[in-house]
């Protein structure tokens, strides 16, 4: 039996900070996201493309910059159509639940791209100090 006096109330939902009020400069925002967004879609496509096609490409180094690529794929994908989508329908809440789902996978893919550059860096190391160490 629940106690009278205790909360009974959840969070179903949260309310985002907007960047402005003014409708003109959601549009701005948006417009701009978008580009920057779809500049980063298409460096990164490009590398991808390029290194599977390329089997001249096909050594460690550019496998971890593949890698690397759909992993910012990945992390940029998380957050910017919903910035995108609150811009223009000037909305500025998130249910809890996609609240949740969205800082979960930014911080898998934040982890594994710390992760990935701290093996590339170690990669580089080896194939500049310790060449003959290193195999290609």
């Amino acid at each position: 039996q629940r106690d009278p006096m205790s909360n009974g109330s959840s969070i179903t939902e949260f309310l985002l900070l907007a960047f402005t009020d003014r409708r003109e400069l959601q549009l701005l925002h948006f417009w701009l996201f978008l580009g920057i967004y779809l500049a980063a879609l298409l460096g990164n496509g490009l590398i991808i493309t390029t290194i599977t096609w390329d089997h001249h490409l096909h050594t460690p180094m550019y496998f971890f910059l593949l890698n690397l690529s759909i992993l910012d794929l990945g992390s940029i994908s998380i957050t910017v159509p919903k910035a995108m989508a609150n811009f223009v329908w000037d909305t500025r809440d998130i249910s809890y639940l996609g609240c949740a789902a969205q800082v979960f996978f930014l911080f898998f893919f934040s982890d594994a791209e710390i992760s990935l550059l701290t093996i590339m860096s170690y990669d580089r190391y080896v194939a500049i100090c310790k060449p003959l160490h290193y195999g290609t």
